[in-house]
């Protein structure tokens, strides 16, 4: 009977771990919802931080080379090279919604900045949701894929 126990115990553990509910789940390289770029999620302390680690089509409007950040609001930005950027930053997991939250993303094709959180889905894919003025309500979301290795 005791192993039994502890045979479901350890089964139920891991299928909560394989459902995103441990903090560092959504660790890893992800694919953006348009398959153009790739995103390194890492941690810095307790948050959670994301880098462009690649961009499909490496090249700006004039055909120069490497994709600038050109649309970036902030002039003395759009001189800085796309691959390499930070753009999630702030995330830490929310143990109780089972969610990394109070986070901001960085959306290269708009050059806005939203507040975000995201979460894991039951297929692995992560769901980001941005939005502004702390109103979750309204917002864009995008879903990530995970790198195959």
């Amino acid at each position: 009977m005791h192993s039994k126990f502890l045979s479901l115990s350890i089964g139920l553990m891991l299928s909560l771990s394989a459902l995103g509910q441990t903090p560092d789940a959504i660790l890893g390289t992800w694919w953006n919802a348009e398959k153009d770029g790739q995103v390194e999620v890492y941690k810095v302390g307790a948050e959670y931080r994301g880098r462009i680690v690649y961009v499909k089509v490496n090249v700006n409007p004039d055909g120069s080379s490497p994709k600038k950040d050109n649309l970036n609001p902030n002039e003395k930005l759009r001189s800085r090279v796309l691959m390499g950027t930070t753009i999630l930053t702030g995330l830490k997991f929310d143990a109780g919604d089972k969610e990394w939250a109070e986070g901001t993303i960085y959306d290269t094709k708009s050059g806005n900045t939203y507040s975000c959180y995201a979460k894991l889905n039951s297929d692995g894919t992560l769901y980001f949701k941005g939005y502004m003025m702390g109103m979750r309500f309204i917002g864009r979301s995008t879903t990530w894929t995970r790198v195959k290795k």
